[in-house]
């Protein structure tokens, strides 16, 4: 029976971990797809389908997202703005000199860029998939296109929406299409508002288990107050010598190929956590009422660039934040009036690309905050971070056993030590 119970509690903990999807940082945040329908007539509708990225955090970098789904009877794509169709299928059940622009079953869309035509244009489209997190672009966290499709039924009331919804984004995964109040739009710079025919909504939710089978970060710390640098913990990402992984050696070029999809495989620097990204924090200086912290955020990535990236962390002094030197940065106040969590992005124009491993594949800055009486201290590592995160993936914190400590100067000399022990042992014998 305890076993039972055991066994309970361990499966409610791996449910609730934000490896299987629910990130307490980011509760609420998910990649919603609208489909609206917004006209209908005798064999065909036209959809606008949107693509909004609810997530604080968390976005979709290169190559973008790649959308799909499956047609519940024999619909088509008659044509289509704002994105492509990778694929037009077999149309041979189609007569005549005008074939649908898509005839799959399952039709796989791919975001058009931003020198699309004019006339292949809708709004919010074509930004190569593209989709900024809430807080670093609020204006870019959404994209749309539009399409005419062909269905056999004449009745918008007896409309089928498509099942088995995909991103194409790894660690994403989408849910049933449900019914929910027709969208509606404004015209003439909101003096009139139309709306669709019919809404449906699908919502698509973020698991680090599911897109990494390994973390793909780590941390390392430091401080002023002592001279040990506490590196990643060994095999963080991986570890050298285990079929199937690879890394390049100092002084090696080895020949990268592209996959089928043109993208080429990572590949990172041999070391012994093997993580594609480090992050080091460095208790820099202390003052009377501040102290100063370093942040460096290292691409060990050979072949990857990232665009857009984020580094969301935990700390206590968060609320007394006072400057940051290099990067952006917005807190998450997900629990009322704690603060205790915070995002820092890169300044556009700066540093908001990370480049691949090398001179210049890396970004840093520093912050001061203000001293909180009754809780700040340096000892038992409360000056470094409970949790760090990069562009969403949680990363390995070394143990805190291994954190920097502060010298023991408290501790009596060992001749103290010697003198009151001998001592004490003449006064044993006399006695």
């Amino acid at each position: 029976m305890g076993r039972f119970w055991i066994l309970i509690f361990f499966s409610l903990f791996t449910f609730l971990s934000p490896s299987y999807g629910y990130d307490p940082m980011d509760p609420n945040g998910n990649i919603t797809i609208k489909w609206d329908i917004l006209q209908w007539s005798t064999g065909t509708y036209d959809a606008r389908v949107s693509i909004i990225n609810y997530q604080l955090y968390r976005h979709i970098e290169a190559p973008g997202w790649r959308l799909s789904w499956t047609w519940p009877e024999d619909e088509v794509i008659w044509d289509m703005w704002g994105a492509l169709a990778r694929d037009q299928g077999n149309c041979s059940r189609f007569k005549g000199k005008q074939l649908p622009y898509c005839c799959e079953k399952r039709p796989l869309i791919i975001d058009r860029g931003p020198g699309t035509p004019y006339n292949k244009q809708v709004a919010n489209c074509c930004r190569d998939g593209l989709l900024t997190s809430m807080i670093q672009d609020p204006s870019k966290h959404g994209s749309a296109f539009q399409m005419n499709v062909g269905t056999a039924s004449n009745n918008v009331s007896y409309a089928t929406m498509p099942r088995n919804f995909s991103l194409g984004v790894p660690g994403y995964t989408c849910g049933d299409p449900f019914l929910v109040p027709p969208s509606r739009f404004s015209e003439e710079g909101g003096r009139r508002w139309t709306q669709a025919l019919m809404t449906w909504n699908v919502s698509c939710s973020y698991s680090q288990f599911l897109a990494s089978t390994a973390p793909t970060c780590c941390v390392s710390l430091s401080a002023f107050y002592n001279s040990t640098i506490v590196p990643c913990p060994q095999c963080s990402c991986g570890c050298q010598g285990i079929p199937g992984t690879k890394c390049a050696k100092p002084g090696e070029s080895p020949l990268l190929l592209p996959q089928e999809d043109g993208q080429q495989q990572d590949l990172v620097r041999c070391s012994n956590h093997m993580c594609p990204i480090r992050v080091h924090w460095h208790v820099k200086t202390s003052y009377r009422e501040y102290w100063r912290v370093k942040i460096t955020i290292t691409n060990l990535n050979l072949v990857k660039n990232y665009s857009a990236w984020n580094l969301v962390l935990l700390h206590p002094n968060l609320q007394s934040l006072t400057q940051v030197f290099s990067f952006n940065y917005g807190a998450l106040n997900e629990h009322g009036s704690i603060n205790d969590t915070g995002m820092f992005w890169g300044i556009n124009h700066y540093n908001e690309l990370l480049l691949q491993a090398g001179e210049s594949g890396n970004v840093q800055t520093e912050m001061l905050l203000h001293k909180d009486a009754g809780i700040f201290t340096f000892r038992d590592g409360w000056a470094f971070p409970r949790k760090i995160s990069f562009n969403g993936d949680q990363c390995v914190m070394p143990p805190p056993d291994q954190y920097p400590r502060l010298p023991n100067t408290a501790s009596p000399p060992r001749q103290s030590l010697c003198f009151i022990f001998f001592f004490s042992l003449s006064v044993f014998v006399v006695l």
